[in-house]
């Protein structure tokens, strides 16, 4: 394998079009659009229809329709009906955003003990008050792991911008394949996997972050320690 296209400083150096910085931060800029719009659709959806209990067949197919559309087949049609762009491209990562988050958000809600639903009923609490205080931070784990796997998703798909004229790393497979230049190709597809593996990573330190040591384990590992070395 040659790997001497992503080993040059040249195509590292910060101010170079076209280099790795340039591509990097385009790149990322398209995912998180389409994580963002994705995220906007989906979550509220999730909630109502996992709190409410109504509509959950349009959660439990749009996981089955979302794996089986072509992103890149969504994409040529978008370009067909609205013109080369953005917009197209951002229909259609939001398409594949939005099935993960709105399953894991609607399974999340749905695997809530009803015992600790139906206590927080008796202690007061308005419906709201329940969805948002002790539904959707118990629920949190599996739409976190929704997320984290609509985000890697969106990254390994967002290289299909550069097949309608704009950046990301996708200009190198589309750039290197043009010219027989595969240690280009090479350095994009390691570039893209790489980035989706720092992306996770950092997903997953957030997800321990927000989620609550009570619902993560933390807590009960850390009193068993203290109990062990005492």
């Amino acid at each position: 394998m040659n790997f001497s296209y992503l080993f040059d400083p040249e195509h590292w150096d910060l101010g170079a079009p076209g280099g790795f910085p340039q591509l990097i931060l385009s790149h990322l800029g398209y995912s998180a659009l389409g994580l963002l719009l994705g995220v906007i659709i989906a979550l509220p959806v999730g909630l109502y229809i996992g709190h409410t209990g109504r509509g959950s067949f349009l959660a439990i197919n749009a996981g089955n329709a979302g794996r089986s559309l072509p992103t890149l087949g969504l994409l040529m049609l978008m370009v067909t009906l609205l013109g080369l762009g953005l917009l197209p491209v951002l229909i259609a990562l939001t398409v594949l955003v939005v099935p993960p988050i709105l399953t894991s958000t609607y399974a999340g809600m749905r695997a809530v003990d009803h015992g600790v639903v139906d206590a927080a009923k008796g202690m007061g609490m308005r419906p709201w008050q329940v969805l948002t205080r002790v539904e959707f931070p118990m629920a949190l784990p599996v739409i976190m792991g929704g997320f984290r796997s609509a985000a890697l998703q969106v990254i390994a798909t967002a290289t299909v911008a550069a097949s309608v004229g704009l950046g990301g790393l996708g200009r190198l497979l589309i750039d290197g394949l043009a010219v027989n230049d595969y240690s280009r190709v090479l350095a994009g597809a390691v570039v893209v996997a790489v980035l989706a593996v720092v992306l996770d990573l950092i997903l997953a330190l957030v997800q321990r972050w927000v989620v609550s040591p009570g619902l993560s384990g933390r807590r009960v590992r850390s009193a068993a320690v203290t109990t062990a070395t005492t």
